[in-house]
């Protein structure tokens, strides 16, 4: 499946560095995902946000397919070609009257990609609203260069190093979803969201995906093929789950967790950035 978005989408994305919304699965297929989350979250007594915060897809073999669900990637396909790596992903829940938020940030300046050419995907799987924090974007902010981050490790800031950048927010515009919806939004797009005010969680999916030719210049790193070919070779392979919460796939996923929290990993990225 190709040609989810039109050419005119497509070049708002290119312009905007943003789009939303666009239609993956009914209202009810994302409660059935919803519930899953929730589950894992009374089994384990932990909240996604701690548990699904880096590559969240090799905790479940459910993840990896819904990163593979074919409108998510033919969107994606539509902005970056046909052969797709997904580098990461992660959950991120927000309850009921929450404080916490997401600072203004940009993908780029920690993932060490280059080019700077990956899309993120914000799946939706509870409404996701003004009142309820949606996701927040500087349009055209892709098309500067990374800015330099200021890490703060707020408790309330679910990003993991509460990196953060100064904006004039009277330019941001907001991304409302409903259950089922995503967005996709340019590396470099400065992005955040604010507290929970409304009645409800609001619980999503971030995938990240880039183009194959991507390369990795912090070193050896691995991905996930999620559409095309990898004629590159630049990445190793993401050990996919065979069940639910695999022992060797979480271990890896710990490892990886383990990198991204080491100074001196983030410091080079910020140097190449």
């Amino acid at each position: 499946m190709t040609g989810v978005l039109s050419p005119e989408q497509v070049a708002h994305f290119n312009s905007e560095g943003y789009l939303c919304p666009v239609r993956a699965f009914s209202a009810e297929e994302a409660r059935l995902y919803r519930n899953r989350i929730e589950d894992f979250e009374a089994r384990s007594g932990e909240e996604v946000n701690k548990r699904l915060k880096i590559k969240a897809h090799l905790a479940f073999p459910w993840l990896v397919e819904l990163a593979r669900h074919p409108r998510i990637v033919s969107a994606v396909q539509d902005i970056l070609g046909p052969d797709v790596l997904l580098f990461g992903s992660s959950a991120f829940a927000k309850n009921a009257r929450d404080p916490r938020f997401v600072s203004w940030h940009q993908d780029s300046a920690y993932y060490g990609l280059n080019p700077h050419q990956e899309v993120t995907v914000w799946l939706a799987l509870s409404r996701a609203s003004t009142e309820s924090g949606c996701m927040k974007v500087i349009p055209k902010s892709h098309l500067g260069p990374d800015l330099v981050h200021e890490e703060t490790f707020d408790a309330d800031n679910l990003l993991a190093r509460g990196q953060k950048v100064t904006v004039d927010e009277s330019l941001a515009v907001d991304m409302p979803l409903e259950p089922g919806e995503f967005s996709l939004h340019h590396e470099r797009t400065v992005h955040g969201s604010p507290a929970n005010m409304s009645d409800d969680r609001r619980i999503g999916i971030a995938f990240f995906y880039m183009p194959a030719h991507c390369r990795s210049m912090l070193g050896r790193r691995s991905a996930l093929l999620i559409a095309g070919e990898d004629r590159h070779g630049h990445w190793d392979r993401d050990p996919e789950p065979r069940f639910d919460l695999d022992p060797e796939s979480l271990a890896f996923m710990e490892e990886v967790w383990a990198s991204y929290r080491d100074d001196a990993t983030t410091k080079q990225a910020a140097r190449l950035a």
